[in-house]
């Protein structure tokens, strides 16, 4: 009989391949991406970092890149999928696809891209005398629970050509794939400049909103980007874990409760601040910023390749009332605090509320003397 010590119970593959790779772990409801420490990275070859936020969920996690002045990164070649978006500085990718073709790019902050899975990929700073930052949202921890097998991820020659799509995807152009309001697509492979990118109108998620859904590389890596205008808040609503939000423009705050709380937890934002709302967890994303506040969310389970049915219900009740079986809260049931915090702290910023058409709010000030 094998002794106890020997039994392999409630194994954590990835959390353990975590923490042997010897960087900061950080661990935290919000992290200002800006500010997260970062230590060497034998693997690439440069300073990162792991960021395991709170409402993360099982299936995705976040790796800092730090480039010094004039670095690279090593060449990355593996099994799951990624989509980077760039916090500061500038450079270059180069990106070597199934056929021997290599294709390359200039980033600087603010851009989105993913190369093709398992395709080689290397980093460049561009700047002799400034750091560049990224952020990568990755299926590594699901993909390393399921294989558990380090060699099998990084170092496996299976190609997937089908995945590589246009070569003009590589340049920043794309394909505008029109569904709906809140469904419209736009496929590419990279995004030059995401806070200048043309959103779509989505005034069923709150007022002025707009939005678009990418599909990245023919990946399974979720990624939206969404507005709102100077003076104006998104409805609440619910989902699975795992959505990582990151602020692009603007700043502002979002407020987080479970059904039956009675107070709020408040989290400011501004650029390079991330969070993910935890599993069923309302929360509701304001602009008190004098410029249209404007953020990415990445998770798993794209529009293209939902994975679970919970995501496909996700992608077709998102802006569906809770009254109705769906998971959004309209600016009529919401709670009247809600309405009243967001008009003082833009009386704090000095910026004009948009919100008067919904909602009577000089008798809400009026209340609240």
């Amino acid at each position: 009989m094998s002794e106890t010590r020997d039994a392999k119970f409630l194994l954590d593959p990835y959390l353990d391949w975590a923490s042997a790779e010897g960087v900061p772990v950080i661990e935290d409801f919000a992290v200002d991406l800006h500010e997260a420490e970062t230590g060497p990275w034998p693997r690439f070859g440069t300073d990162g970092a792991i960021v395991h936020l709170h409402g993360r969920g099982d299936f995705v996690t976040l790796f800092v890149i730090d480039l010094p002045p004039g670095g690279a990164s090593t060449p990355q070649s593996h099994l799951f999928d990624e989509v980077f978006f760039v916090l500061s500085g500038s450079g270059s990718a180069a990106i070597e696809t199934q056929d021997g073709s290599r294709h390359t790019f200039e980033w600087s902050p603010n851009s989105l891209f993913s190369p093709p899975l398992n395709s080689r990929t290397r980093l460049f700073n561009g700047s002799g005398s400034e750091r560049a930052r990224l952020v990568v949202c990755t299926d590594f921890p699901i993909l390393m629970n399921i294989f558990h097998n380090e060699d099998f991820l990084f170092e496996n020659p299976f190609r997937f050509p089908e995945r590589e799509g246009k070569a003009d995807y590589f340049t920043g152009d794309g394909d505008f794939i029109p569904l709906k309001p809140g469904r419209h697509m736009w496929e590419t492979k990279f995004v030059p400049d995401l806070a200048n990118f043309e959103l779509k109108e989505w005034e069923a998620r709150g007022a002025g909103s707009s939005n678009m859904k990418f599909v990245l590389a023919d990946n399974v890596m979720h990624a939206h980007s969404s507005e709102m205008p100077v003076g104006s808040y998104k409805k609440a609503h619910w989902h699975q874990p795992g959505a990582h939000v990151i602020c692009i423009t603007g700043f502002g705050y979002s407020i987080l409760w479970y059904e039956g709380d009675e107070d709020y937890v408040r989290h400011p934002w501004h650029h390079g601040v991330v969070f993910a709302p935890p599993d069923r967890m309302f929360h509701q994303h304001f602009c008190t910023s004098p410029v249209p506040a404007r953020y990415l969310a990445m998770s798993w389970g794209s529009i293209r390749y939902p994975l679970m049915q919970a995501k496909k219900d996700l992608r077709n009740n998102v802006d569906v009332d809770v009254s109705e079986g769906g998971r959004q809260i309209n600016y009529e049931d919401q709670d009247p605090r809600v309405h009243r915090m967001f008009l003082e702290e833009l009386a704090r910023n000095r910026v004009r509320s948009r919100m008067g058409k919904y909602f009577d709010e000089a008798a809400i000030m009026g209340a609240a003397e």
